[in-house]
């Protein structure tokens, strides 16, 4: 029984390590694309798009 309440205890710590390492795997190829002078405009761009259009998205989700 002592295993078991370790193991639960334990998984949290596993759960935010492999959260962790899916982002950073996601975020690889942006990372590379951002090395490259011509694509470094373009995905700001797309990041500023996509963050504005989240906002704008969720302010009118909100509004009553």
């Amino acid at each position: 029984m002592n295993d078991f309440w370790n193991n639960i205890f334990r998984y949290p710590r596993f759960f935010i390590s492999s959260v962790t390492g899916l982002i950073l795997i996601i975020l690889t190829p942006f990372k590379n694309l951002f090395k490259i002078p011509k694509f470094r405009i373009f995905l700001i761009l797309i990041t500023v798009t996509f963050c504005l259009s989240l906002y704008f998205i969720i302010k009118n989700m909100l509004v009553l």
